[in-house]
């Protein structure tokens, strides 16, 4: 039986940037129903059994009464659906627990619904098993919008072996930031920025920043990866990265939208290469870690910091790609009984 993990965050999108910024809010029905179109296509593509991260949020509810209704109507199939049996937190841990749960189960991929944080988590604990990302974060720049119905019947098609790994999953670069003996992950970007406090983690004042390190910037991004987008844009197959200095009193200024709505002004300082496996240190001596627009670590002047991008680290589903190979061989042709 092809198993896929879904994993909902239902508290994504909900940090300090949606006070600061004028980003909208995505209520916990249409969450559920992001969920009830994936699960569409999953089944479409042959997926016989959900695996979803249980949380008190709402989705659930919402999510299970509209399977009822649709089976009462016959208007759709949906594979077996299951929650997992943990506890719920109602922290980034349940996404961490869920993920290491699934692959261990022997999910065939897991579809993340959240922001860049949450995508992390699940990266970070899911070990090999191949993810996609759909956008109900705040800041997206990772997980690429997409109607939810054709991110399922392309990781369905994928689960399945219709489309060979070789076209289906695709390789991510991360940021692996070391601080002494510690080691964490980003998917996106790390910031580093004077404040020595993590208070409400996400990140939205400028003025503090110094170093911007990124996987991929691209023009079209919202968020810290934009900066790079906008003064030196990096691709997400590029085998590099971007170390960017920044400082207030630079004599090039960049308007770049660090939030929906919130376009800050920022100066560059400078501008490098970052080759895989080159280690970079910060820019100043102490100072805060940000992970993909989130405050987690602090750092002194006895401490050691060093950023590095690593290729190749983790697989998502391409789902263009998916899409496409199953248009070329007619997969989803069927002929007359």
């Amino acid at each position: 039986m092809v198993k896929v993990g879904i994993i909902a965050n239902p508290i994504s999108a909900r940090d300090i940037r949606r006070v600061i910024s004028h980003a909208g809010n995505l209520p916990i029905n249409d969450r559920a129903n992001i969920v009830l179109r994936m699960m569409a296509g999953l089944a479409a593509s042959g997926v016989q059994e959900v695996v979803v991260m249980p949380e008190n949020g709402g989705i659930r509810f919402h999510l299970e009464r509209s399977i009822r209704r649709e089976a009462r109507l016959g208007h759709a199939n949906f594979p077996q659906l299951r929650y997992l049996d943990m506890p719920v937190t109602a922290t980034p841990e349940d996404s961490a627990r869920a993920a290491r749960m699934m692959a261990a189960e022997g999910v065939a991929a897991i579809v993340v619904l959240g922001g860049d944080g949450t995508n992390r988590v699940v990266v970070g604990a899911c070990g090999k098993v191949p993810v996609a990302g759909v956008s109900t974060g705040t800041n997206n720049a990772f997980p690429e919008l997409r109607e939810p119905t054709i991110t399922g019947l392309a990781v369905g098609l994928a689960a399945t072996g219709q489309v060979p790994p070789d076209v289906a999953l695709r390789p991510n670069k991360w940021l692996e930031v070391t601080l002494n003996h510690r080691r964490e992950i980003a998917l996106v970007d790390v910031a580093v920025v004077e404040d020595r406090f993590v208070g409400a983690r996400a990140i939205w004042k400028t003025a503090g920043f110094r170093d911007l390190f990124v996987t991929f910037g691209l023009p079209q991004a919202i968020g810290m990866s934009a900066i790079a987008g906008l003064c030196d844009p990096v691709d997400r197959a590029a085998p590099e990265g971007r170390h960017i200095r920044l400082s207030p009193d630079a004599p090039r200024q960049l308007l770049a939208p660090i939030a929906p709505g919130l376009i800050d002004r920022l100066g560059i300082a400078g501008v490098a290469r970052m080759a895989p496996g080159q280690a970079h240190a910060p820019s100043i001596p102490a100072g805060s870690l940000a992970f993909d627009g989130e405050r987690e670590l602090t750092f002194t002047e006895s401490d050691q910091v060093s950023v590095r991008l690593v290729p190749d680290a983790f697989r998502t589903i391409d789902v263009p790609a998916c899409m496409a190979h199953a248009a070329a061989a007619g997969l989803f042709i069927r002929n007359p009984d």
